[in-house]
C-alpha cells in the first residue's frame, strides 16, 4: 500500500480547528476566532498538498544528503542566535567554500558505501522467511506508535500568532454582483451538501453514481481529501455550519491524532523522512510495508519531479514558524541551493531530477504541468516573506526572463502563448495548467526587474486573454485540457484525449488576478461566462462532473467532482465577486491549491502561549 504526502503529478492538484459557532462571543480561556483560523490555514495548506505523488516515506539512518549549508538566511521569531544581526531574527552561517568542497566529497565517498552496504542488508533480508519479515515490520510499527504517543504527549512551544486581515466581509455594493456571490456560494454549497450525503470521508465524489470516488493519487479511500480541501472555503464563504461538520470529521477520523497544529507537526514529521536521499531531493512515494521508496518510473527514468519538489517552501516555512524549528526550512533551502548550484539550459529548469546523482533527467521544460507551481513558489516565497527574501525573487526573475526568451510567443493570430521546451525545440502547445501564470505575471509585476511592472502586467493580460479564446473556441465555454498553435489551429484542441474538462481553476485563477490589479469588467464578465458554462454543463443532481469532449454540444460526463473543485475553482469564482477588503494579497498569499497563507510581517504577530493552540 501507498499513501501519499505532499504534491500532486502537476504540482497544482491539490484545513481544520475548534472553531465554535460564528456568534459565540471571545474568550481568553480559548484561542481567538482569527488565532484557530490562522492555524486552519496553516494545517489547511500543509495537508492539502499531502494528497498528491509524493508520498510517506519511513525513517532511514542509511541515507544521507549533501550540506549545502545555508548562508545568511532569515527566519522570523525563532530565537535570535550568537551573530544575529537583527533583534528577532535567527540568521544561520554556512561554512566557507573550500570546507564546504571537502565536506561535499567525503559525503559522496560516504554515500557510494552506505548504499553498497544497503544493498547487501536489503538481500539478506530477502533470505528472510515471510513470517520474520512480518514479525520485524510489526516490531518497527510498534516503535512508531510508541514514538507518536511520547510526541502526541509533548506540549509545542507558544507561536507568534499573525493579526489576520480581511478574513471575512467583502460583501460588494453592487447588486447584481452580490447576485451572482451568492450564486457561487449556492454552487458551493451543491457541491458540499452532496458530497456529505454520498461521498463522506471518501476523497472524492462521483456524483452520477452518488458514491466515495479514490483516485489512486491518494493512497487511501479515507483520507477525506475533499473535507480537508473544502474548510477554508466554507469559511471564507461564511458556511459555519458546514464548515463545524468538517471540522468534527477531521477531529475524529484524520488519522494524525490530537487537534489540528500537533497533526500538522506529526504530518511533517512523517514527511521529513523522504528528503533521505543522496542529494536531499525527496521521493515520490513508498511502499509502507517494506520501507522501500521510490519515482514514478515514467518520470524521465525515476527521477523526482520539479513541480513536487518544488512546491513545499511556503508549507514547510510555516511550519518552521509555527513550532519554532528549524528543520522544515532547512529542507526546502537545501533544495534551492542545490538547484542555485546546477547548470540550467538556456537558462530552463527541465522538469526532471535524479535524486540519486543530482543531476538533470529529460530536457523538458514546461510552465504547465510538471513544472508549473516551482515558479509559482518562488514569487510567493518571497511574497510571504514581506519581500524580503531576495535569493527567491532573484530565482523567479531570472526563470522568467528564461521563459519568456525560451517559450512565450505570439501566434499569427495574435495570441500570446506558453509552449513546452522538449529536447532542443519548442512544442506550440500550451495546457490549461499553465494559464495559471497570467495570474503570477500580474502578482509579480510589482518589484520586477529595471521597472517593467507594466510589461508584466500586459503579459498576464495577453495569457487570459488567450486562455478565455481556449474557453469561447468550444461548444460548451468551457476550456480544454491542452490547446495548439500550429498553422490554422490555435487555441483548439487537437487529440481527443486532450478534449476535456475536469472542474479546473487555472484560468479562473488568473481572471481573478487580474481583476484585483486592473479592476478591469471583463474579468468579472469571462468569469462569470465560465460559472454559467459549469453550471449548465457540469452540473448534476448529484453535485458537479467533469466533461470528456468540450467540443460536443452533448458531453458525456466523467463522474468525478475533484476535491480541488472545492478548494480552488469555487473559492476563485467567490472572490472575483468579492470586494478586495476579503484577504486583501497585501496581507494573504495564496498556496498552489488555493489555500490563503498571511505574510510574515514581523510587526503584525501575537504571542500567544494559550495551550488550546495546542
Amino acid at each position: 500500500m501507498t499513501t501519499p504526502a505532499l504534491l500532486p503529478l502537476s504540482g497544482r492538484r491539490i484545513p481544520p480547528l475548534n472553531l465554535g459557532p460564528p456568534s459565540f462571543p471571545h474568550h481568553r480561556a480559548t484561542l481567538r476566532l482569527s488565532e484557530k483560523f490562522i492555524l486552519l490555514l496553516i494545517l489547511s495548506a500543509f495537508i492539502t498538498l499531502c494528497f498528491g505523488a509524493f508520498f510517506f516515506l519511513p525513517d532511514s539512518s542509511k541515507h544521507k544528503r549533501f550540506d549545502l549549508g545555508l548562508e545568511d538566511v532569515l527566519i522570523p521569531h525563532v530565537d535570535a542566535g550568537k551573530g544575529a544581526k537583527n533583534p528577532g531574527v535567527f540568521l544561520i552561517h554556512g561554512p566557507d567554500e573550500h570546507r564546504h568542497r571537502e565536506e561535499e566529497e567525503r559525503l559522496r565517498n560516504k554515500i557510494r558505501a552506505d548504499h553498497e552496504k544497503a544493498l547487501e542488508e536489503a538481500k539478506e533480508k530477502l533470505r528472510k522467511s515471510r513470517e520474520e519479515i512480518r514479525a520485524e515490520i510489526q516490531t518497527e510499527k510498534n516503535k512508531v506508535v510508541q514514538e507518536m504517543k511520547i510526541k502526541e504527549n509533548k506540549p509545542l512551544p507558544p507561536v507568534p500568532i499573525p493579526n489576520l486581515v480581511g478574513i471575512s466581509g467583502g460583501d460588494p455594493e453592487d447588486s447584481d454582483i452580490r447576485e451572482k456571490r451568492e450564486k457561487i456560494k449556492e454552487m458551493m454549497k451543491h457541491a458540499w451538501d452532496n458530497y456529505r450525503t454520498y461521498g463522506w470521508g471518501h476523497n472524492e465524489l462521483r456524483p452520477i453514481a452518488r458514491k466515495g470516488h479514490s483516485p489512486n493519487i491518494f493512497g487511501s479511500s479515507q483520507m477525506g481529501a475533499t473535507i480537508v480541501d473544502a474548510l477554508d472555503t466554507l469559511y471564507i464563504m461564511g458556511l459555519h455550519a458546514e464548515f463545524l461538520d468538517g471540522q468534527r470529521w477531521i477531529e475524529d477520523n484524520l488519522d494524525f491524532s490530537v487537534i489540528f497544529k500537533i497533526k500538522a507537526v506529526q504530518l511533517a514529521e512523517k514527511l521529513l523522512p523522504a528528503f533521505n536521499t543522496p542529494t536531499g531531493i525527496p521521493w515520490a512515494m513508498v511502499n509502507l510495508k517494506s520501507g522501500v521508496g521510490r519515482n514514478w518510473g515514467w518520470a524521465s527514468a525515476g527521477s523526482s519531479i520539479l513541480a513536487e519538489f518544488g512546491t513545499l517552501h511556503m508549507e514547510f516555512m510555516h511550519l518552521s514558524y509555527l513550532t519554532g524549528d528549524l528543520i522544515y526550512y532547512k529542507k526546502v533551502m537545501h533544495i534551492r541551493k542545490l538547484l542555485q548550484k546546477m547548470d540550467r539550459p538556456n537558462g530552463l529548469y527541465p522538469n526532471y531530477l535524479n535524486p540519486r546523482t543530482g543531476r538533470w533527467g529529460q530536457y523538458h521544460t514546461s510552465v504547465g504541468g510538471l513544472g508549473d507551481s516551482f515558479y509559482e513558489y518562488l514569487l510567493k516565497a518571497w511574497l510571504m516573506s514581506d519581500k524580503t527574501d531576495h535569493e527567491a525573487r532573484k530565482m523567479y526573475d531570472d526563470a522568467i526572463e528564461a521563459i519568456e526568451k525560451h517559450l512565450i510567443k505570439k501566434s499569427r493570430g495574435g495570441l500570446v502563448f506558453i509552449g513546452e521546451w522538449k529536447n532542443g525545440h519548442l512544442e506550440k502547445k500550451m495546457g490549461h495548467l499553465a494559464c495559471f501564470a497570467g495570474g503570477m505575471f500580474a502578482l509579480g509585476a510589482d518589484g520586477s526587474r529595471t521597472d517593467k511592472a507594466g510589461h508584466y502586467l500586459e503579459l498576464g493580460a495577453e495569457i487570459a486573454r488567450t486562455c478565455h479564446e481556449s474557453y469561447d473556441r468550444t461548444a460548451l465555454k468551457l476550456g480544454p485540457e491542452s490547446f495548439k498553435f500550429d498553422g490554422a489551429v490555435e487555441a483548439v484542441a487537437v487529440r481527443q484525449a486532450e478534449k476535456y474538462y475536469i472542474l479546473r481553476p487555472e484560468v479562473i485563477e488568473t481572471y481573478w488576478y487580474l481583476w484585483r490589479f486592473t479592476h478591469d469588467p471583463r474579468y468579472r464578465q469571462w468569469g462569470w461566462e465560465a460559472a454559467l458554462a459549469i453550471e449548465k454543463y457540469c452540473r448534476v443532481s448529484g453535485g458537479f462532473s467533469g466533461v470528456k469532449d468540450v467540443y460536443s454540444s452533448t458531453p458525456t460526463h466523467d463522474d468525478v467532482q475533484q476535491s480541488f473543485f472545492l478548494a480552488e475553482t469555487l473559492k476563485y469564482l467567490y472572490l472575483l465577486f468579492s470586494g478586495d477588503d476579503l484577504l486583501p494579497l497585501d496581507h494573504w498569499v495564496f498556496n498552489t491549491e488555493a489555500h490563503p497563507l498571511p505574510v510574515l510581517h514581523l510587526a503584525n504577530t501575537t504571542l500567544s502561549g494559550n495551550p488550546a493552540v495546542r
